[in-house]
This record gives C-alpha cells, structure tokens and sequence, in this order.
C-alpha cells in the first residue's frame, strides 16, 4: 500500500517514516510512504498557500491552486488511492475504519490542512471521505494522518511479523486486550498470575478470555453497547453479577 501525505511540513514524515515498524515495513517493501509538499506548487516568489476568507473572519484559508496541482501529483503516483481529508469535522476514526482501510491496496492520500481549513472546492472537487481521530482541533492534520496511517499499516500481512499479533490487539470485536506480564514474576510486591506460569494453554487461553471481558467492562463499559457476546462471556457476565451481589450484602 501507497501511503501518501499531502502537507505544509514533509519533513515530519521524513522522521516518522524513519523509524520503528513503519521503517521497517518499508524496507521490506511491504508498504511505501511519500510526503508531498504542497509549497512545491505554488507560483510565486513567497510560495503562498493561504489567503483571506471571503467574507471576513479571523484566520486564513489554504488556497486551492497549490492543493489542486498536489493532487494531481499525487493521483499520477497512485491513480486508484482514496483521498481523505484530515478534519474535525470528518467521521470519528476506530478500529474498524482502520480494517476498511488497510484492504485498499490502491493506496491512500492524506490532505493535511492548516490555518481554518481548506478552500471548499477543493473539497467538493477531490475529497473522498474526511475523518477525525478525536472531537478536538489541532494546529494541522499531520499527527492525525500519523495516527492513522500506523494503525492502518500494522494490519497490512506482514508488517507486524505475526498475524496473531494484530488479531489480538484492543477493539478487535469491541474488546480490550487482557492484561500483560512479563519478567520478573515478583515486582515490588505483585505477582504474576499463577495461571500464566502454568504451562496449560487452555487455562491460559480462558483466563485472557476473562481478563480481555473484564478491562472492557470496567474500562470501556460503552463498548458493550456494540459487542455481542459469546455464550463463555455471558456466564461470565452472570458470574461476576453473582459475587458482586455476595460483596454488596457483606
């Protein structure tokens, strides 16, 4: 997969695409990241990229020949990709947006806007669909596109080494991941749990079943408005309904 950022400052991409999973993925020539500076097709001596709104109002505008030109320089890279828009104002990003995303082998474009926004032709003329990662407003879209793009990358085969590992993380199925140990068994008074010493895989496999049920529960209980439990999970749930109502009459 084609990921390509349309952006005031490639430079940041330089960075991210430098290191960690996202650097490796790319050597391995499992994906392809490209930062495309939107200065780069402006023509005038200041490379301006923002004006006045019409209408008055505080802030500027990005102007939309700089953005229409970077497009269509993106398009020629990748002529298939999805164009999204980095906004506030888009459809809350999740898990399964990043599933959706990461089976579109043609690629993605990410338009990271600046200053009070995009001219909103440019928008009815090239945007595919817009999305946010949070209901809060940020200096530009880059750290978003970061955001989402690692998600997304890290589902694509290969990237993360084992399969498994992707298939377990939180949100899978609007579940939590279960809780994690590793050495040493005692750590300032707190033990490892002695299932996981075990060796019994089973056992194993049920207690992070439960330890997965239980974050969600207590962490994200709102979840459980979209997750449709199993047959195990709900003796579970009427399980822990029982001892609680045995505490609360202690």
């Amino acid at each position: 997969m084609n990921f390509c950022v349309l952006t005031l400052f490639p430079e940041l991409f330089d960075t991210f695409f430098a290191h960690g999973m996202i650097k490796r993925a790319l050597d391995k020539g499992l994906i392809q990241g490209t930062g495309i500076n939107i200065r780069d097709f402006t023509h005038d001596r200041h490379h301006t990229v923002d004006d006045k709104p019409y209408g008055g109002g505080c802030g500027m505008v990005m102007k939309p020949e700089p953005l229409d030109e970077a497009l269509q320089a993106a398009k020629k890279q990748c002529p298939e990709s999805r164009i999204i828009l980095m906004s506030p104002q888009g459809q809350p990003f999740d898990q399964q947006k990043a599933i959706e995303l990461s089976s579109r082998e043609q690629g993605l474009v990410f338009i990271c806007g600046r200053y009070e926004g995009i001219d909103e032709r440019i928008y009815n003329l090239w945007v595919d669909e817009e999305i946010s990662i949070g209901d809060y407003v940020m200096t530009g879209g880059e750290l978003a596109a970061m955001v989402i793009i690692d998600a997304v990358a890290r589902l694509i085969p290969g990237v993360l080494g084992k399969e498994e590992s992707a298939q377990a993380d939180s949100f899978i199925d609007e579940r939590l991941e279960h809780a994690q140990y590793t050495r040493p068994e005692t750590f300032k008074g707190q033990h490892v749990p002695e299932i996981l010493l075990s060796g019994n895989h089973e056992k194993i496999r049920q207690w992070r079943e439960d330890s997965a049920l239980k974050r969600t529960f207590i962490k994200r209980p709102d979840l459980f408005e979209k997750m449709k439990p199993t047959a195990v999970e709900k003796q579970m749930l009427k399980q822990w309904c029982t001892e609680l109502s045995r505490l609360a009459e202690q």
